[in-house]
């Protein structure tokens, strides 16, 4: 079971029932988004209003486990990034947790790590760039 898989099924475990009928999808093309700016945020399109987040996940195949506003990456004054749940539904995992992070608390990301959010989103952060 590979880590996309194995982080679904965690997130199906904390969702409860609802989530049964959620399917992995076979495949999601990588796309890589260079993070510039003090902020990056990551959640999905709002078709009523029109506004987009700066990385929009309402692309096919939609995960419908990512909140309109889900998270936030946040560059520190250091220049390191952290990543902030902004108390989505579904929560924010790094790495393959079972837990998600606290919401609203900045949590520092290293080359490689994964940020997990919604149902089967992976988000891996390399040399200032998130694919």
């Amino acid at each position: 079971m590979g880590p996309d898989r194995e982080y679904f099924m965690a997130m199906m475990r904390r969702s409860g029932p609802e989530a049964a009928g959620l399917n992995l999808p076979a495949y999601s093309p990588e796309r890589r988004v260079q993070l510039s700016g003090k902020q990056v945020t990551i959640g999905r399109r709002r078709q009523s209003t029109g506004e987009a987040p700066d990385i929009d996940l309402s692309v096919p195949p939609e995960d419908p486990g990512v909140s309109h506003q889900h998270a936030v990456l946040v560059q520190q004054q250091d220049g390191t990034w952290a990543v902030v749940d902004q108390n989505s539904t579904n929560g924010t995992t790094l790495n393959g947790a079972d837990e998600p992070i606290q919401p609203y608390v900045p949590v520092t990301l290293k080359e490689g790590d994964r940020v997990h959010v919604g149902a089967w989103t992976t988000l891996t952060v390399l040399r200032g760039q998130v694919h």
